[in-house]
């Protein structure tokens, strides 16, 4: 058997209390399968019903008993059959006896492999609602103990699903087989998860078993006298769509040995002598300044690249309030003690508890492999362990540099008219429409993400088997377990009818008529007086001041308002510097072209527009720097009245208080027209 071939057992509880979710095991055995045919073509599966009208096993054959216990599929290598034979699962009639059909797995591994190591897994899926027969000798009990020593001779694991609807009733029965599940579980041969949703039910099977591999083993570095041995894994990972690579048809259809791989191959030419291949040893990196390029060797890269040393090591601790959890970036790891190293053991176990009870998290910093280009900062979280035989650990997040975090500002309702704002009804509306949107309210998890597998992928490997078969097939319609997953629940949105009426009440739709502007030949048509004549004026009203959906520029009538429409028109993401360079320069213009302070007060509202803008939309440069040129050049001139004026209505730089991205500080913006004025004299 090869090293990395694995064999997988399906244990399919076929019984009464299991007809109503088979289309979804169907569905999630089925996802196993197209899986390894992507990823895992030399595994094998073999698929095993329990609680058939029928028999079909070798032990039955072979001693008697084991009845209702079917086997439709041997061990095999994965191939289309194996997706064949789970298509249509019978409705079962008998009582399934889950331990009858873990010995009968059993004794499939054991009847191939023999003694032969590899890697196995046996996956259980039964409701765990019917009585299970008594042994032949001994309770029920001592059968679990001797099937736990026979897995773990054959080095076997196994998965337990138990899918148990939330109005089931507990009985003795399924409180005797909860408890021999569990004993599995204890024994350390078998995990047990428990689902009461055919949606859950889908992501409770690890389709694909990937095995765990350290990132690191190394020193946690607490100082230069303390340090502790510690590995670290991969917690969490992406699943990412398979690697989809170049078909080529060009091999002859008689080939049965073809690869159909497209190759690429690349040829360096020198420019002096176009048909010369300039061969590895000859050749160097080249990188442009400007209009010439730089050749860098390799050896010159080497020498200057940054090379930090492998370990981790501590920063220090903080509270758990200031590492907000949105900031966690990539992958999740597990920071465990060295296996078999006691004091490894109390140390992370001492330092994670008195975390836990401080509520602090520690800052590390990570450089995983020797001559790693990158360092990783990232917080640990301590992990108390429940159970005596599971040591404590740490979680680690990555956290995000400066350069990393993108904190988008958005326009407060508060900079807005009165008119514009929203009212207490319609705020109301709008929370509850959150709180409703919430996936774990109080005392209930919906679509919980251990249990909830991606739809896209899902659907992906589902398509990828069908035009594996029909080449010309179409896109087939979701599933009705995915769209459980896609679509609103119907049960979550039903009891929320009121609220969405609400909402619908509070914010009502109005249609928002165009205005054109009115044409010379309509005006002419109005030649009569008194309410004709009303109508004109009206028209020519409606002609100054046209929509302000085809606002382009900034015009005399009411620079504030065009300026305010081009900010909120936003075609491209140069709308906005287009907006305040045209203000700006608008505003130059009516302070060169002002005679006796007439255009300052519109200037003056120009400027406190501006100001109000650069703040929302962040760019205090923008403004700060306009401000001082302009009080610069013009400051000597007939414009120093104007500059008093801004003095006195307290419109100056913008400071770090306004925004953030201000380099200038209170002091200096309350100080700027003075220090200005100091500084001429």
């Amino acid at each position: 058997m090869a090293r990395n071939r694995e064999v997988v057992i399906l244990l399919l509880d076929v019984g009464p209390s299991m007809h109503g979710v088979l289309l979804e095991v169907k569905n999630v055995c089925l996802t196993l399968v197209h899986k390894k045919l992507v990823y895992n073509r030399s595994d094998e599966v073999g698929i095993v019903l329990f609680g058939t009208k029928g028999t079909c096993n070798e032990l039955a054959k072979d001693i008697g008993g084991y009845k209702h216990v079917t086997v439709i599929h041997d061990i095999k290598v994965v191939d289309e059959g194996t997706a064949q034979a789970l298509q249509n699962l019978p409705l079962g009639s008998a009582p399934g006896d889950f331990l009858d059909s873990i010995v009968v797995g059993l004794d499939m591994v054991i009847r191939k492999f023999g003694i032969t190591k590899g890697k196995r897994r046996l996956c259980l899926i039964t409701s765990a609602q019917e009585l299970l027969r008594d042994p032949p000798e001994g309770t029920k009990e001592d059968q679990v103990d001797t099937i736990a020593d026979m897995l773990k001779k054959h080095n076997i694991k196994m998965e337990c699903i138990i899918f148990r609807e939330p109005g089931v009733h507990h009985n003795d029965v399924m409180e005797e087989n909860d408890r021999l599940l569990h004993q599995f579980r204890n024994r350390s041969v078998a995990k047990v998860v428990q689902v009461d949703n055919p949606t859950s039910l889908l992501g409770a099977l690890k389709t694909r078993n990937v095995l765990p591999v350290t990132v690191f083993r190394g020193d946690l570095e607490v100082n230069s006298n303390f340090k502790i041995k510690v590995w670290v894994y991969k917690k969490t990972a992406e699943e990412k769509f398979p690697t989809l690579k170049k078909y080529s048809d060009k091999a002859p259809p008689s080939d049965k040995f073809a690869s159909h791989e497209v190759k690429v191959d690349y040829e360096y030419k020198s420019v002096v002598e176009p048909d010369k291949v300039v061969p590895p040893d000859q050749r160097i990196k080249g990188y442009l300044y400007g209009p010439q390029v730089i050749p860098v060797s390799n050896a010159e890269w080497e020498a200057v690249k940054f090379k930090p040393e492998k370990g981790v090591k501590l920063l220090g601790f903080t509270d758990r309030s200031s590492v907000p959890r949105h900031q966690f970036m990539k992958d999740v790891c597990l920071f465990i003690p060295e296996p078999g190293n006691m004091k490894a053991s109390l140390a992370v176990s001492a330092i994670a508890r008195a975390m836990h009870q401080m509520n602090k998290v520690a800052i590390v910093r990570c450089v995983w492999r020797q001559g790693q280009g990158n360092v990783a900062i990232g917080v640990l979280t301590p992990n108390i362990s429940s159970v005596n035989t599971i040591q404590d650990s740490f979680y680690f997040n990555v956290l995000p540099f400066a350069e990393d975090i993108r904190e988008f500002q958005f326009r407060s309702f508060s900079s807005l008219p009165s008119s514009s704002q929203p009212t207490e009804e319609q705020q109301e509306a709008a929370d509850n429409l959150v709180k409703m949107l919430d996936l774990a309210p109080p005392g209930r998890e919906v679509l919980k993400p251990e249990f909830t597998p991606n739809p896209i992928l899902e659907r992906f490997y589902s398509y990828l088997d069908l035009k594996s078969k029909q080449p010309d097939a179409n896109v087939p319609p979701l599933e009705r377990s995915l769209r459980r997953i896609t679509e609103p629940d119907p049960d979550v949105v039903g009891q929320q009818t009121q609220l969405i009426q609400n909402l619908s009440k509070a914010f009502v739709l109005k249609e928002n008529p165009k205005k054109k502007k009115a044409r010379t030949q309509e005006l002419l048509a109005y030649t009569g007086a008194g309410d004709q004549a009303k109508s004109v004026e009206d028209r020519v009203l409606e002609n100054t001041h046209p929509s302000t959906e085809n606002v382009v520029a900034i015009r005399d009538s009411n620079p504030v308002q065009d300026f305010e429409a081009m900010l909120a028109k936003r075609s491209s993401s140069t709308w906005t510097q287009k907006a305040i360079g045209d203000m700006q320069n608008y505003i130059a213009a009516l302070l060169q072209n002002s005679s006796d302070g007439g255009n300052y007060q519109k200037a003056l509202e120009c400027f406190a527009s501006l100001r109000k803008a650069c703040i929302i939309e962040q760019e205090p440069q923008e403004f700060n720097q306009f401000l001082t040129n302009i009080y610069e050049r013009l400051k000597e001139g007939d414009a120093a009245k104007f500059f008093q004026l801004l003095s006195s209505k307290n419109i100056s730089l913008i400071n770090k208080e306004e925004a953030p991205d201000s380099d200038v500080t209170e002091e200096m913006a309350r100080s700027f027209y003075l220090k200005r004025e100091k500084a001429s004299q």
